[in-house]
């Protein structure tokens, strides 16, 4: 008995195009291209039979992509809807967890795990983990805050952005600051060193060698950096800094140092010698308004890859560690993109504001 006669392929220019561009493009799903595949063998006169040996599939299964390509054309290689499982959350206790974590805490802790979470409501780890990871929720992280209540906040933001933003022409502009109280840490039993498998170990005991202080200037141009180490930070520190400043700048180029309202920047003697230069120019930033100096962002850098981890048994080893980091930074400087606005920092801030009046003001104030 005869059996049942195979769906005869033909392809048409177009469709040939289309098929074989999916079966070399790499990024295709795999079991695109096999479909592709195996329609391209049967518009070549092959069997089903000859093209899943070819192919390494079942018989049956060639018959079917070739059925449906010759029924529905190249949508028939796709796959069909499936309604998968139906849903076991509804939109109510999902708006619950929501609710629950952003209003309310456990009798036993300040913030809900998931663990506290399953329980109080009867769901299970995995829907909790993928309610809060869908909205943004992280009720385990906190991060701290601090507004501005310097009266000439939005001046100052105005005139050190627009220095950022658009310096002026034949001026350089430095962003100043010091770190102070850098303390030469020694672990009190050696560093085990990293090995396969097994991370950096160190005590988490130490051994303080003293401290040092560390003036730097950076260019907001080049982002290179001028530092100096001294074992305190008085204003006498900061004027010989200065100096060291003005030695090492063009004397035909006005300077802009931005810095922040620390007592030993506006001592009588610093402000006489900034008075003799008229090419000098200063730009307060503004209280509790760290972040807009950017040398606090190479700061960061200072700790992350040389302070943070590193074993010193005196402030001289300390102090080369620095100075050998400032010149390894200084080979390859790379400035740092400031991208925001005055403007948009500005409406940042009053967002912020309005959010932090509405949490604290009393219903019925």
């Amino acid at each position: 008995m005869a059996g049942r006669q195979a769906d005869q392929v033909v392809l048409s220019p177009q469709a040939r195009t289309f098929l074989e561009g999916r079966v070399r493009r790499h990024k295709a799903p795999r079991s695109l291209s096999d479909r592709c595949r195996m329609v391209l063998l049967c518009a070549d006169g092959l069997q089903s039979r000859e093209v899943a040996a070819r192919l390494g599939v079942h018989e049956h299964t060639v018959g079917k992509w070739r059925r449906r390509f010759v029924e529905d054309g190249i949508e028939g290689l796709t796959d069909e809807y499936r309604a998968g499982r139906p849903r076991t959350v509804s939109d109510a206790q999902v708006a619950q967890v929501i609710e629950r974590t952003l209003n309310t805490t456990p009798r036993d802790a300040t913030h809900w795990s998931i663990l506290s979470m399953t329980a109080g409501t009867g769901l299970s780890h995995t829907t909790i983990r993928r309610i809060w990871s869908a909205f943004g929720l992280q009720p385990h992280r906190a991060e701290t805050f601090r507004l501005s209540t310097d009266p000439l906040f939005v001046d100052k933001v105005r005139d050190i952005v627009g220095l950022y933003m658009s310096p002026p022409n034949r001026a350089i502009v430095l962003c100043v600051d010091e770190k102070s109280q850098i303390q030469a840490l020694d672990r009190e039993q050696p560093v085990l060193p990293m090995a396969p498998g097994v991370p950096e170990r160190r005590t988490h005991t130490y051994l303080r060698n003293g401290t040092t202080s560390l003036f730097a200037a950076l260019d907001i141009a080049t982002g290179a950096v001028i530092g100096k180490c001294y074992k305190r930070h008085r204003a006498t520190e900061f004027l010989d800094f200065l100096k060291r400043i003005d030695a090492e700048t063009p004397d035909d180029l006005d300077v802009h140092l931005v810095m922040d309202n620390y007592a030993t920047h506006k001592t009588p003697t610093i402000k006489t010698w900034l008075a003799r230069r008229a090419h000098w120019h200063v730009h307060f930033t503004p209280t509790s308004a760290s972040w807009i100096n950017q040398v606090e962002r190479w700061f960061a850098e200072l700790t992350r890859k040389q302070l943070q981890r590193g074993v010193h048994r005196s402030t001289d080893e300390l102090e080369a560690d620095i100075i050998t980091f400032i010149d390894a930074h200084n080979e390859n400087p790379r400035p740092y993109r400031w991208v925001k606005s005055a403007d948009q920092i500005l409406a940042s801030v009053k967002r912020f504001c309005h959010k932090t009046m509405n949490r604290t003001s009393v219903p019925g104030d």
